[in-house]
């Protein structure tokens, strides 16, 4: 399938910036149609309509008058943000979710991209090589809300044919976009401090292990999906993806590797919780198989290619 025109929801998140730069190199950026709530700097030739994802009203103009054929699907309250304000997160998460499939059916869009989480996995989840089916009982409002988004995207697929699609992405690490409050985002934040120096305070126990991917594997593997022949899949929203596991302890010791001065200290917060009732590997078997999931970056490679682009932009511009 030619992806005509793009619609990206969420564009100014972590993965949603990064997709469009990828997505402009693949299918001009002619063809791509931003939104999200706030402006932000996007490639070149990108067209940007501010537009919150509750506005169902705004939402099918949107996908109507630009005859939108494929919908990246990426507005999203995340974890740690989530237990701040859960009711902001159920209604982004859920109705936001819904709102998108039925303006998408309506408006007939041929296929709707929407990534999920690790997050939809809870303390009763085994904690290693977790399958695509097995125990799923989030203890997080992202992650309800995200497994609800599950549901939703194999309903509609299922009883409108509407080809959905997603994936369960583990913890990303980026040097693009800055760190927020994330649970995962200390293996960013770390890189920040490594390359300018400064002592480090972790907020999770340094044993814990959580699945992980390097940003580039992040994007090529949600456009290897939307590109794949739907005869080929046999779940829909399902399919887990990982590329390496660590704990804070690991990826310190890979990172002074590099930086060998680095500082670090452990002071962990309610988010240790939330990392605590997800799984610490994750099976990828069936996205290998089914689509040929297969990412390029192993630890070693991403902290490098990580502390190579932090202190080149340091050099550059004087900060990060």
């Amino acid at each position: 399938m030619v992806f005509k025109h793009i619609l990206v929801t969420g564009a100014c998140g972590q993965v949603g910036s990064e997709l469009i730069s990828e997505l402009s190199l693949r299918y001009g950026s002619n063809r791509i149609i931003a939104s999200d709530i706030k402006q932000c700097s996007l490639p070149e030739g990108v067209r940007f309509v501010p537009m919150n994802v509750l506005d169902r009203t705004a939402l099918d103009a949107v996908i109507r008058e630009n005859g939108i054929d494929t919908v990246f699907h990426l507005a999203a309250i995340l974890s740690a943000d989530g237990e701040k304000n859960p009711a902001l997160a159920f209604s982004v998460n859920m109705q936001g979710t819904f709102n998108v499939l039925e303006s998408s059916r309506i408006n007939s869009v041929e296929r709707v991209m929407i990534p999920s989480t690790i997050g939809v996995f809870g303390p009763e989840t085994p904690k290693d090589n977790v399958p695509v089916l097995t125990i799923i009982k989030p203890r997080t409002m992202y992650g309800i809300t995200k497994y609800g988004a599950e549901l939703l995207g194999n309903y509609y697929f299922e009883k409108y044919s509407l080809d959905v699609r997603g994936l369960r992405y583990p913890g990303l690490i980026s040097y693009k976009t800055p760190p927020t409050a994330g649970t995962t985002d200390y293996a960013v934040d770390v890189f920040y401090h490594a390359v300018t120096g400064k002592p480090y305070t972790c907020f999770l126990k340094k044993d814990t292990k959580l699945p992980m991917m390097y940003m580039p594997d992040a994007i090529g593997s949600f456009l290897k999906l939307s590109e794949v022949p739907r005869s080929r899949l046999r779940y829909s929203m399902d399919y887990n993806v990982s590329a390496f596991t660590f704990d804070p302890e690991g990826l310190f010791a890979v990172i002074m590797r590099y930086v060998p001065d680095l500082r670090v200290s452990y002071e962990p917060d309610f988010r240790q919780k939330i990392a605590d009732s997800w799984p610490a590997s994750l099976d990828s078997i069936d996205a290998e198989n089914d689509w040929g999931f297969k990412p390029e970056y192993d630890l070693d490679n991403t902290v490098r290619d990580m502390i190579s682009h932090l202190r080149e932009r340091l050099q550059k511009t004087g900060h990060l």
